[in-house]
């Protein structure tokens, strides 16, 4: 993990660019400019959706704790939005790579899609793949989306929460602490536990505790393939190091103990989820834990929820799966959106 990836066709120049150090956002926001064009034209289902007739829009905001955040937006470019969809990335991943093609296919269907890059992700300013605290990280995503809810173009639509992995751990935060502010949630995949073999020995978790304390910034975790625990297609699964701004090394101390803090905390308050409901898992997730998808089912006050498992399949269910996978959850997901916009 984390080590330089030598693309074919790409020039000694460009392979300078993408294999700087990306702890700051500058060399972040370099690569990506420079490769863009070339990770989005890569032979993946995703990028091959219909995108014509839709408005797109970049942007960097200050926020109020001074950070730059990247965002993105995606609507269809004529007439309102049947709802509008406030997408939270997971940790490995960006709103600028394979959430494209996602957003492409959830705009394409009626749906305005807004998504941003957290603090110290993708293109957004912050240490790469440091969360010093995740219920702060949490209010950068309320601060943000706030914004988009003020739209007057908007304010009048539904509004749905959209988190993949770490997302939907932060979609749930979003939710509980603001029960009454949004319309429903879908949740692919999401992190209300981490799966056992990816949590390191207690003894082990004991000790980095404690250094984590000391240098909660350090690249020191150990953890496996997250890529080859993800990602069921071996060819999808090689093409996740066209995210040149993803997080890749090893988790920071500190990062990994706000996981882990955040997954216990929410496990705990399952039965406090009161909103519209779609859980799409894999039934072979080594990432994230299919039984606590299960459990928040079950446990959560909303009585409108529905949980969608899928035979065989692993944590990536809309990147790193057969394209049949992949196009049958988007069809998923869109039906219900569709149902709960009365479309």
């Amino acid at each position: 993990m984390g080590n330089p990836v030598k693309f074919e066709g790409v020039n000694e120049d460009l392979q300078k660019i993408l294999d700087a150090e990306m702890d700051e956002v500058g060399p972040r926001r370099r690569a990506r400019e420079a490769f863009k064009d070339i990770q989005l034209s890569i032979d993946h289902i995703l990028f091959k959706m219909p995108h014509e007739g839709l408005k797109t829009k970049e942007s960097y905001e200050v926020n109020s704790r001074e950070l730059e955040i990247y965002s993105k937006s995606w609507l269809p470019d004529s007439g309102s939005p049947k709802a509008v969809i406030c997408f939270c990335h997971g940790y490995g991943d960006t709103c600028t790579f394979f959430f494209e093609g996602i957003a492409r296919k959830l705009a394409s269907s009626g749906y305005g899609v807004f998504a941003m890059d957290y603090p110290g992700f993708g293109l957004s300013e912050g240490l790469h793949g440091y969360i010093q605290n995740f219920d702060i990280l949490v209010e950068d995503v309320i601060e943000h989306y706030s914004k988009v809810k003020e739209d007057p173009n908007l304010h009048k639509l539904p509004f749905f929460l959209f988190g993949q992995s770490m997302g939907g751990a932060i979609a749930l935060k979003v939710h509980l602490k603001q029960p009454d502010a949004w319309n429903g949630a879908i949740l692919v995949a999401p992190m209300c536990k981490i799966a056992d073999d990816v949590v390191p020995p207690w003894l082990v978790t004991q000790i980095l505790t404690g250094m984590a304390k000391l240098l909660p910034k350090l690249k020191l975790v150990p953890q496996k393939d997250l890529a080859e625990l993800a990602f069921k297609d071996e060819r999808k699964r090689k093409q996740t190091a066209y995210n040149i701004v993803s997080y890749k090394h090893k988790p920071r101390l500190g990062t990994a103990l706000e996981l882990l803090r955040t997954t216990n905390e929410i496990e705990e308050n399952l039965e406090k989820v009161s909103l519209p409901l779609l859980i799409l898992h894999g039934k072979e997730d080594k990432v994230t834990d299919p039984s606590v998808s299960k459990a928040l089912y079950e446990k959560a006050y909303s009585q409108d929820k529905k949980l969608n498992l899928y035979d065989d399949a692993y944590h990536a269910l809309l990147e790193g799966e057969p394209d049949e996978t992949i196009l049958q959850v988007l069809g998923d997901i869109i039906s219900w959106l569709d149902q709960h916009c009365n479309c």
